[in-house]
């Protein structure tokens, strides 16, 4: 068990990108928003952050078997598992455009490349394009 008060959030955030590249299971201590505390086995899928800076871990619940969102600062605790996922990933439901998950630095420069300079319409770019223009 790694407590999250005894390293950087750096490496707790290094360490759930790794259970979600081996697709294995993360057993995790966290504190409710009305300060229970609980353990549940989590199967992680994304981490992102909100507009408000938190970082969240998106994971299936074996308890629920449902999606649920966990967030980084409220884990106090989490024992990483060599045990594979076995529960199916819910398919993605945010449309295009409204929120991405990236997992490294070249998909999120790729990602803001193409927001800001691709045109969202299937009309070809003209030189007499200025909606592009900074």
């Amino acid at each position: 068990m790694k407590l999250t008060a005894k390293q950087t959030q750096t490496k707790t955030l290094a360490d759930l990108y790794r259970s979600i590249d081996r697709r294995h299971a993360v057993t995790i201590t966290f504190v409710d928003a009305d300060g229970t505390e609980s353990i549940r086995t989590i199967e992680p899928y994304d981490i992102r952050t909100t507009k408000a800076g938190r970082i969240q871990v998106r994971a299936i619940c074996r308890l629920r078997g449902e999606a649920r969102g966990f967030f980084v600062d409220q884990i106090k605790a989490y024992t990483l598992h060599r045990i594979g996922f076995v529960l199916d990933r819910p398919e993605a439901t945010t449309p295009a455009g409204k929120g991405i998950a990236v997992r490294s630095a070249a998909q999120l420069n790729a990602r803001e490349l193409g927001r800001d300079y691709l045109p969202t319409t299937r009309r070809p770019l003209t030189r007499q394009t200025t909606a592009l223009a900074a």
